[in-house]
């Protein structure tokens, strides 16, 4: 409406006359550029969800809020056009009502790669949840850096990378990779603290297969080079393995029920829940030495309901990592599997669980340890990968770690296994032993034929001088009792017990304090 004054004899006069209604036409014109925005860049590949269809399939029903719906990339003189967004969806919401920020890239638009507009609203979106502590989660789809803006594409990789370390071990990250990740953008990625990939569908690598045929003839498929099975179970680049989009989204919700929203918060509580009949852990370990078992039976027969969110299944598989709960709180679990190299530790073993210890204990995640090792894996390839190097990783873990951290050592410990897997002489606050439980520098056939190689070989009958001499020796240092006594092992339980000893051990830890001595930080075996 306008106003205006008329001159009267008896003075000035205001009246009130009609004017164009410029506020409905800029709430229409609003409700167009929010249109135009939100509609996708071009066609979706098959059987896929674009962006946004993503985001509202993660988070809570109607509980997105977009960040930098209007921002536009930059001219470059080529005269494409330039849609709002510049290909990425950023924003917060929340998982389970607890909040969380989120982006998703949009390979409808440049092909879902960065630029300079594309990364500062990505980085503002990091940002935004250092500051207010919660989770952040990517879902990724992207072909790499945009090749027409250049450097600041560039630019913009690393400074979300900066972001990515400044929020390691302070609030949680997820990848989810949707689609490809190549180049650059693999590395963010990498650094984040858990990556999420579909079967059939997802990509992750530098160099993509033409350009390795070109430079070295190599020929390979993408599958084959960064797929989604070759990234979690060849080079363990990947953790999660899903089935189709909704099943990814479906691991996201899981896994966040686990964790804090950040380093200064607890992870959710639950009800408490049974675990499985533990009656059968009495005889689940065989008689003979070199016959495996499932250790996953072990575990389930002590953390509620029997659920395990396992990391890197399939990456690894002689040791076990996975997040779990006791009593409706949030525990790390480690454990030695016997079904695969009888549980030893080699490279690809110690690099997963030093990563997953670390994890848990920048979260204040408590680590429940499962020991059934043979050792560290010896021959000549993994001495000359770097066994000693890498494999010094886990102790580092272990040893930095200052959560509450509880170990039941359930038959073999062996050597430098028996010192790594959460042994006390790396902090561990409460050790445990099954009466099946052999700690000794090594096992009796070896240690008989290290101590009485001149006797055997003198000997009339050789074999059944070897037979009394490992009985011998497993009857003193194949029991648990030696540790026992020393004060290594705080109590021998029977395997039937082992929930409730766990679950006494938990209750007494949580209100531990451990300070460090101040320091930058330390220095672990890369």
């Amino acid at each position: 409406m306008a106003v205006t004054t008329e001159a009267t004899t008896s003075g000035a006069r205001q009246t009130v006359r009609p004017a164009p209604d410029r506020t409905a036409d800029r709430i229409a014109d609003l409700e167009r550029r929010q249109a135009r925005a939100a509609a996708p860049g071009g066609t979706r590949r098959r059987g896929t969800f674009d962006a946004r269809e993503r985001v509202e399939r993660l988070l809570d029903k109607d509980s997105f809020t977009e960040t930098g719906l209007f921002v536009r990339a930059r001219p470059t003189g080529d005269g494409a056009r330039r849609p709002y967004g510049d290909g990425v969806v950023t924003g917060h919401g929340t998982v389970d009502g607890r909040p969380v920020c989120v982006f998703a890239q949009d390979s409808t638009v440049f092909g879902g790669s960065m630029g300079e507009a594309f990364g500062e609203k990505t980085v503002a979106l990091m940002d935004l949840a250092l500051k207010t502590g919660c989770p952040v989660i990517g879902l990724n789809d992207s072909g790499g850096a945009r090749i027409q803006e250049g450097v600041a594409s560039l630019a913009l990789y690393a400074e979300l990378v900066r972001r990515n370390v400044q929020a390691s071990g302070v609030i949680p990250q997820i990848s989810v990779v949707l689609g490809p990740c190549a180049g650059g953008a693999a590395y963010s990625p990498a650094i984040t603290d858990f990556t999420v990939m579909v079967d059939g569908a997802s990509h992750m690598f530098v160099t993509g297969p033409d350009v390795i045929e070109a430079v070295t003839g190599e020929r390979t498929t993408a599958e084959e080079l960064g797929g989604a099975h070759a990234s979690i179970a060849v080079n363990g680049n990947a953790h999660f393995l899903a089935a189709d989009e909704e099943d990814a989204l479906d691991t996201v919700r899981d896994l966040l029920s686990y964790l804090p929203a950040n380093n200064l918060e607890r992870p959710p509580e639950y009800a408490p829940a049974p675990a499985s009949a533990g009656d059968l852990l009495d005889v689940i370990v065989p008689d003979r030495l070199g016959e495996a078992y499932d250790m996953r039976v072990v575990l389930r027969a002590v953390v509620d309901d029997g659920e395990l969110l396992e990391v890197q299944e399939l990456f690894a598989p002689n040791i076990i990592c996975a997040l779990a709960r006791v009593e409706g709180r949030s525990v790390g679990v480690v454990a030695n599997q016997p079904l695969h190299a009888a549980g030893v530790l080699d490279i690809d073993a110690s690099e997963k669980a030093a990563r997953f210890v670390r994890f848990c204990d920048a979260f204040g995640i408590p680590l429940l340890t499962f020991a059934d090792v043979p050792g560290y894996l010896s021959g000549v390839r993994q001495e000359r990968a770097g066994i000693i190097r890498r494999g010094a990783k886990l102790l580092y873990a272990y040893a930095e770690a200052t959560v509450p951290k509880v170990t039941v050592v359930v038959r073999k410990a062996y050597g430098g296994g028996y010192a790594v897997m959460g042994s006390k002489h790396l902090g561990a606050d409460i050790n445990l032993a099954w009466p099946t439980a052999r700690i000794a520098v090594m096992g009796a056939e070896g240690a008989v034929g290290v101590l009485h190689r001149r006797e055997l070989a003198a000997a009339d009958d050789p074999e059944a001088l070897r037979a009394r001499l490992v009985a011998a020796y497993e009857s003193t240092h194949g029991t648990p009792y030696p540790a026992a006594e020393r004060g290594y092992v705080d109590a021998v339980i029977a395997p039937r017990d082992t929930r409730d000893h766990v679950c006494r051990a938990l209750r007494a830890l949580r209100g531990k304090r451990a300070p460090m001595p101040q320091r930058r930080h330390g220095n672990i075996p890369l």
